[in-house]
Parts: C-alpha cells; sequence; structure tokens
C-alpha cells in the first residue's frame, strides 16, 4: 500500500520514471583504456590490468544497484574485442567500448616517433592514419554489430582516445614539437572514425578529447596521462585522475 502510494506521488510529480528505473546490467569491453591500464590497482586481473580506478568500475561505484562485467584486457585489439562479447551477458543494458587504437598500431607509431627523426615519425602516423581510414572502419563494424547482435537492448557508447601532447606545451624534453603534432593529428583521425561507424551502429559517441585539454604530456597540470615510465607498457595511458577527470566525468555527463 505506502509503495503504492510512494510511486503515484512519484508520478504526479513527474518523476515516475526515477520510481521505475531499473539497475544498469553494465558490461565494459575494450583495450587498456578500458581496462584502466595506468591508474593502478589491478587485483588479480593478471595481463589484462583492470584497474580499480578504471572509468568503468567507477561507474558501477557510483550507480548503485549495477551488475558489472568487466571484460576490458590490455592489448585488445577488435578481434580481442569480438572474444569478450562472446563472453558477455546477453542481458546487458549497458556497453561501453574503447577499441582501435591497437590495431592502428599504436605502440609501433609511439615507438617509431621515440627512436627515430621527424620525417620517419610523420611517415608513420600518415600509415596509421591510412590504416584508420581504409580497414579499422570495416573491424569496428563488426564489434558493434556484434555487440547489438549478442545484446540487442544494450545502450551501446563508444569513447574516443585523448590528443596526447599539448602543442606547443611545457616540456623541455623528449619529442619535437612536429612529432607532438603528428601524433596528435592521428589522434583526431582515429577519433572521426570511431565517431562516425558509432554513429551508423546507432551508437553514442564520447569524444574525450576536450576533456584531457590543460592536463594532457606538457601541459600546465600534466595530470591525466603518462608520459614514458615504468612499466613502460603503462606509458601514454591515463592516470587515475586521468580515468575519472579524462574518461568517466565525459561518460556521465554523457549518460548520467
Amino acid at each position: 500500500m505506502c509503495a503504492a502510494l510512494g510511486v503515484a506521488l512519484l508520478a504526479s510529480l513527474g518523476l515516475a520514471g526515477i520510481a521505475q528505473a531499473a539497475p544498469a546490467n553494465y558490461v565494459a569491453l575494450g583495450d587498456s583504456y578500458s581496462s584502466g591500464v595506468g591508474a593502478g590497482s589491478y587485483g588479480s586481473s593478471g595481463s589484462c590490468k583492470r584497474s580499480a580506478n578504471a572509468y568503468g568500475q567507477l561507474w558501477a561505484n557510483a550507480h548503485s544497484g549495477t551488475t558489472f562485467t568487466f571484460l576490458a584486457c590490455s592489448g585488445a585489439k577488435t578481434g580481442d574485442v569480438l572474444n569478450q562479447i562472446n563472453s558477455m551477458p546477453s542481458s546487458a543494458t549497458l556497453v561501453t567500448l574503447t577499441v582501435g587504437g591497437n590495431d592502428a598500431g599504436f605502440t609501433d607509431v609511439i615507438t617509431t616517433c621515440t627512436l627515430n627523426g621527424d620525417q620517419t615519425c610523420i611517415d608513420r602516423v600518415d600509415t596509421a592514419k591510412t590504416y584508420v581510414q581504409n580497414t579499422l572502419p570495416g573491424l569496428l563494424d563488426n564489434v558493434y554489430r556484434a555487440v547489438k547482435s549478442k545484446a540487442p537492448n544494450a545502450k551501446l557508447v563508444v569513447l574516443s582516445y585523448p590528443r596526447f601532447y599539448t602543442v606547443p606545451g611545457s616540456c623541455n624534453v623528449g619529442l619535437s614539437d612536429t612529432k607532438r603534432s603528428a601524433i596528435n593529428s592521428g589522434a583526431d583521425t582515429l577519433a572521426s572514425v570511431l565517431a562516425s561507424r558509432a554513429s551508423a551502429a546507432g551508437a553514442q559517441f564520447v569524444d574525450v578529447r576536450s576533456a584531457f585539454v590543460g592536463h594532457n604530456i606538457c601541459s600546465s597540470a600534466g595530470d591525466y596521462l603518462h608520459s614514458l615510465t615504468w612499466p613502460v607498457d603503462e606509458s601514454y595511458h591515463p592516470t587515475a585522475a586521468g580515468q575519472r577527470g579524462g574518461y568517466y566525468n565525459p561518460l556521465t555527463s554523457a549518460i548520467g
């Protein structure tokens, strides 16, 4: 009786949706930017490096009653995410995803730019851009289609990658501004393709690049991204602050 009166009162106030909203069945898919590499507190997740500070875990913690399935794994490419999808529940109501950077050869781009001159770096970034524009779209389509097929009622949210550098910035050593600008342009090309294919799949795209402005490498704060660090696999990945401010906050602004 009291419960019925409560629902009726909420309905009269235009808040019936709040009373009836079901807890999310949330699945976090993707690569190291979703698993939280660089943010610490990996527990027993082994080489997948699933962090307690990753944006997906933060979102689940903030939404009481959420059933959370954490499948994102360091190093994942689109083919690996297809395997992750096989393990996700068909009852999922929310799926978030970062993927594409490893397919495009992110690690090799950074290595090439670190060890070689400006033009070699630019050429390697251009090769990655060509791959992103011509080959990656079909791979992304396969992933987004597989999510929709496995969990037809799920809201799919695709997140971008940050621009890594402020150019010109506060760094006095390391890569040249020419190299930094080239790497940033690669992130921009990838974001454009991710946005386009997400839209075509009926997914929501969340662009995190603006959230990292003033916080990326060579910025005044420089607190959202690791530069070259140890362990080396955490280089160029979000810190715990970056997962919260650069990923969790934009995600929450987009979907609540």
